[in-house]
């Protein structure tokens, strides 16, 4: 009876021991549309703090697909400086698991991808698939709908108005706190 529990054990232990190694492997495969094709997968470190910068000549829309193998390195992309950075940056992703960004085909070429290591780990190692998305989109109202310069002009229109309108704001509470230290300097 003792050697049947022991048998029983040993295969109810391989059994999830299976279980545990496909559960892995799923979720370290990993689920890409039949769209993107895989073009550079690139590996290294960072060090606290610290930013590696590399540069994307390749056409087309393009998926940058980063995963922290030890730390957590964040990803930033540009198509303005070729050193994006947390200050600087069109686009973004900063989670501390994996980091998906999409770099629409529109984006000058080339593009500045910066990858900072967090300060929060001493060294970060990442892995980065760099994915053509062949996919087409479908616009409903036709191509001409959607102008990615002409939406640019619009939005960099609006901030300026916006940032305008809070220097002009920013001036008078500053003209107005020094003549309220003022009177209060006369005052007492």
């Amino acid at each position: 009876m003792k050697t049947m529990a022991t048998h029983w054990r040993r295969i109810l232990t391989v059994f999830v021991t299976a279980q545990v190694l496909l559960v892995v492997n799923a979720f370290e495969e990993e689920d890409v549309p039949e769209e993107w094709i895989l073009l550079h997968v690139v590996q290294g470190q960072i060090g606290a703090g610290n930013y590696s910068y590399l540069r994307l000549n390749h056409e087309g829309k393009i998926v940058l697909q980063m995963r922290s193998l030890k730390g957590d390195a964040d990803l930033y992309v540009s198509d303005v400086t070729l050193h994006p950075s947390f200050d600087e940056y069109e686009l973004q992703s900063v989670t501390c698991g994996q980091d998906i960004v999409h770099v629409p085909a529109h984006f000058r070429r080339p593009v500045g991808i910066g990858i900072y290591g967090h300060p929060s780990h001493l060294e970060s190692e990442f892995e980065m698939k760099v994915y053509y998305d062949r996919t087409v989109v479908q616009y409903p109202f036709g191509e001409a709908s959607y102008n990615p310069e002409e939406m640019e002009a619009n939005q960099k229109y609006s901030q300026s108005t916006e940032d305008e309108s809070q220097d002009e704001e920013s001036v008078f509470w500053t003209i107005l706190i020094g003549i309220l230290k003022l009177i209060l300097e006369i005052l007492f």
